[in-house]
């Protein structure tokens, strides 16, 4: 490949040009490719075309839309990597003694993620907490973000009192992580800078971002210092949208505050939706669910309640805002349909882990993309048998829904999930975790399982991604055909090129 890392690319040579809107099939024949002024706007078989311009040679390679993660936290994720993984501690005494045997931070606190409490057969508690990490402040984060264990000293930094579990959730839990996120914010911006170039080597060219700050501060700051790298729309939460009408803020707004040479680039924040959080969630057992959770009458719980929903809604769609509204639980999901009915809003509802039978219709019907996270599905298979099992609504509902007519956006709600769209599609497709194949008992719920050419344009801007003349020139080369690749080749999809707007964010 002739072309560099920021060049803009006038002429790709020698593709296959593939993706969504194909019949699931990619071109057998090679094509070259002509952009021009960020878009497509030409397609003609090799060599019919006289390459001018920057020349990028795709050697045979397979042209598919630029992907997108329709649902990321960049800010946390960014921090992922400077964190101590916990995933596979299967106590809360292994968790609270590697988390007492890690060095603390440049902060001074030791943060944990990634913990399971829900599948330990030992309860998390302060004691054994302040046990194993003695003075220093100590965080372990669950996975799904909607809970936080702590230690004494933990509480006491975060000026709230302590409680014999030393658990806080949901309003609790987000305070208390957006204060452990506080940090200078050019180290924050090169963490983000790292994460997005990593995210452009998977074929990445866009997320929608819903960290809980200030979004478009943070973002005009990034690009002002020089961020290329992604397309980002940034939501706004239910406490600043005062401050988001009032100035004026709609969705599809480019980021203010951006002059001189980088004024250029405001277009590549753009304002998203108002994001609510309706319910709970799944790992923390306060999804609201209309059958109790087992062992009681826990039915889980209502984060805002209808009429605040109604309110919050009614307001943003006045003002020009789309809507993503946070719904795990059936329960949750009915009232934001609702909501959506209602005030005729449009967006999406994010993760539609249980969804009704009677609502699955509803989706298409009211215009109301579902932004899934293909790769929750099967993390959270043993969740879902101890704690869902009773459940009569249709758990991560994919195939149902696009089968009714639904705009399906997939994502990895990163750090949930790593930032990784390749995995996504393939687990989307095979239903299969990395390394299971038919001998490990085939795929799991495969009824829920989607076709490549699904996958494929649930992974691009709003659904809708498509290679052809009038569109944009964000664009990725892989080195396999993807509909004729296996969930295992799609997991390890080679990304040979990444466009933005035709000028190259990763080559290989």
């Amino acid at each position: 490949m002739s072309a560099v890392v920021g060049a803009t690319v006038s002429t790709i040579t020698d593709v296959h040009v593939s993706g969504p809107g194909r019949g699931g099939r990619s071109d057998p024949e090679p094509s070259d490719v002509v952009l021009a002024g960020g878009e497509i706007v030409d397609i003609a078989p090799r060599g019919a075309l006289r390459p001018a311009g920057e020349v990028l040679d795709g050697g045979g390679g397979w042209l598919v839309p630029g992907l997108w993660d329709h649902h990321v936290h960049m800010n946390q994720w960014a921090r992922t990597s400077r964190r101590v993984s916990l995933a596979d501690a299967r106590s809360a005494a292994e968790a609270a003694a590697r988390i007492g045997a890690s060095a603390a931070d440049d902060a001074g606190v030791r943060v944990g993620i990634d913990i399971r409490d829900g599948l330990w057969p030992d309860a998390p508690t302060l004691a054994v907490l302040d046990a194993a990490t003695g003075g220093i402040p100590s965080y372990l984060l669950s996975a799904d973000l909607h809970s936080v264990w702590l230690n004494s000293a933990a509480f006491a930094r975060a000026g709230r009192p302590a409680n014999r579990r030393g658990m806080l959730r949901e309003e609790e839990a987000f305070a208390v992580m957006r204060h452990l996120d506080l940090a200078d914010p050019a180290r924050v911006d090169a963490w983000v800078g790292d994460a997005a170039a990593d995210a452009a080597a998977r074929g990445l060219v866009g997320v929608v971002d819903l960290d809980m700050e200030w979004n478009e501060q943070a973002w005009a700051r990034r690009i002002s210092g020089g961020f290329d790298a992604l397309r980002v729309e940034f939501g706004v939460y239910p406490d600043m949208l005062g401050r988001a009408l009032t100035e004026g803020l709609r969705s599809g707004d480019q980021a203010r505050g951006l002059t001189g040479e980088r004024a250029a680039f405001a277009e590549l924040a753009r304002v998203g939706p108002l994001k609510v959080i309706s319910d709970g969630s799944l790992g923390t057992r306060t999804a609201a669910c209309s059958h109790p959770y087992p062992g009681g009458e826990d039915h889980g719980r209502l984060n805002v309640d209808r009429d605040e929903l109604l309110e919050l809604m009614t307001r943003a769609t006045a003002g020009g805002l789309a809507c993503a509204v946070h719904a795990i639980g059936d329960v949750a999901c009915s009232h934001a349909l609702d909501a959506f009915g209602i005030t005729g809003a449009w967006g999406t509802i994010e993760h539609a882990q249980l969804v009704a039978h009677v609502d699955i219709q509803r989706f298409a019907r009211l215009g109301v993309a579902a932004s899934i996270q293909p790769m929750h599905a099967l993390d959270d298979r043993e969740l879902l048998d101890a704690y869902w099992a009773e459940q009569t609504a249709l758990a991560y509902p994919m195939r149902a829904l696009a089968d009714a007519g639904a705009t399906l956006l997939f994502g990895s709600d990163a750090p949930v999930a790593p930032i990784d769209p390749w995995r996504s599609i393939a687990e989307a497709v095979g239903r299969r975790r990395e390394g299971e194949g038919d001998g490990d008992g085939g795929a799991w719920q495969p009824e829920q399982a989607v076709t490549v050419e699904q996958a494929l344009a649930a992974s691009t801007r709003g659904g809708t991604g498509i290679v052809r003349p009038g569109t944009a020139a964000d664009l990725v080369i892989v080195g396999a055909d993807p509909f004729t690749a296996n969930p295992e080749a799609l997991r390890g999809m080679a990304v040979r090129a990444t466009l933005l707007g035709g000028r190259v964010t990763h080559l290989a």
